[in-house]
């Protein structure tokens, strides 16, 4: 799936990337951006603005109207309407930052770019060959897991 979110979903966009989605987002587009890009690109639009989702309705295209007040909440709806994995593969997982596809990379690669306690504790890295951005599995992948875990039970109650 392609899609285009508007500027009031960034952290959605982030962990659409990270389930492997390709997401564009920027809070620079506006209204009529939005919609010529998410038709241009044959990208499904994901808003909060009902006046966006409207307009994108009415001109044929595939939007939806963004309702949770939560991540969990969000990622559910979205997961549910687009029948979407709520798992990390991080071999098909996105930068969150620029959307570009991780590449898997050695660790030995990155001695220099890493602290040394995640050198040390850690061995499998990805890096985004756009932004250069590395990503691993550390601490944080605890409170991942437990937001992943609370949208597949929202997704449930849908």
């Amino acid at each position: 799936m392609k899609f285009l979110a508007d500027g009031m979903l960034g952290k959605l966009t982030r962990w659409l990337r990270m389930l492997g989605q390709d997401v564009i987002y920027s809070v620079q587009f506006n209204d009529s951006e939005l919609l010529e890009l998410a038709k241009k690109e044959d990208r499904v639009l994901l808003t909060k603005d009902f006046e966006l989702y409207k307009r994108a309705i009415g001109r044929g295209m595939d939007a939806y109207y963004v309702e949770g007040k939560t991540e969990p909440e969000r990622l559910a709806e979205v997961a549910k309407r687009y029948n979407l994995q709520l798992t990390i593969d991080m071999d098909k997982s996105h930068c969150p930052i620029c959307n570009t596809k991780l590449n898997p990379t050695p660790k030995e690669q990155l001695q220099g770019e890493l602290e040394k306690n995640t050198f040390t504790y850690y061995d499998k890295f990805w890096k985004c060959p756009n932004c250069g951005q590395i990503y691993w599995q550390g601490a944080h992948w605890k409170q991942i897991t437990n937001t992943l875990t609370q949208a597949q039970q929202k997704r449930l109650c849908l």
